[in-house]
């Protein structure tokens, strides 16, 4: 299980130094696991309980609109945490889903320890707060993408930015993701504008 905590540590390496006290409560606080492909590991109408630093594998968050149809609002791969982040924080219940689209392996704090661990650790705090503007940011993208791109460009950047989810994620989740049906993101498979591996 080592793996799992040094993938981690370079995680966090990338944004601030984490001191040796800090690595050792990471290895208190933060446990690993496997998860099986096709898992929802936290589900709509529950307090998420955890978050989620994956480790390997490739995940997605979706919610149920109101014709009962699965939306895909966050997906992708690791290294990187992930949950709901809103409700994580502010302990409410979430209309959300974190689905393991394949088998991942993962590292998960809980609510109760981000707060021990925040009150004695030296970096917690920093690096939370980046990883959290990371995500708003990555938000505030795919509204502005929404918006201004056309469905061929909103695809084409999502396969330079996201080859490994483009090989590995299958196509009805993608599309979600970016907003279009599966049968016009077939079209643009067809067209040569991707990888022909993406799982159907």
């Amino acid at each position: 299980m080592e793996h799992y905590y040094t993938t981690l540590f370079e995680y966090i390496s990338r944004m601030i130094a984490l001191p040796e006290a800090d690595q050792q409560s990471v290895r208190k606080s933060f446990k690993p696991v496997f998860v099986p492909k096709d898992t929802v590991i936290e589900k709509a109408g529950e307090v998420p309980r955890y978050h989620n630093f994956i480790v390997s594998g490739f995940m997605r968050n979706f919610h149920w609109d109101a014709d009962g149809n699965e939306i895909t609002t966050d997906l992708n791969d690791g290294p990187r945490f992930f949950t709901s982040y809103f409700h994580f924080m502010n302990r409410t219940v979430s209309n959300e889903n974190l689905h393991c689209v394949t088998d991942c392996e993962l590292l998960r704090i809980s609510r109760d320890d981000v707060d021990v661990t925040a009150a004695r650790s030296f970096t917690q705090k920093d690096y939370t707060i980046r990883i959290l503007q990371e995500h708003l940011q990555k938000d505030k993208d795919r509204i502005n993408d929404m918006a201004n791109l056309t469905a061929e460009a909103r695809y084409a950047k999502f396969v330079r930015a996201n080859p490994n989810i483009i090989r590995h994620v299958p196509l009805k989740y993608i599309a979600s993701y970016l907003g279009i049906t599966q049968r016009h993101l077939s079209r643009l498979r067809s067209d040569g504008s991707a990888d022909t591996s993406t799982p159907k």
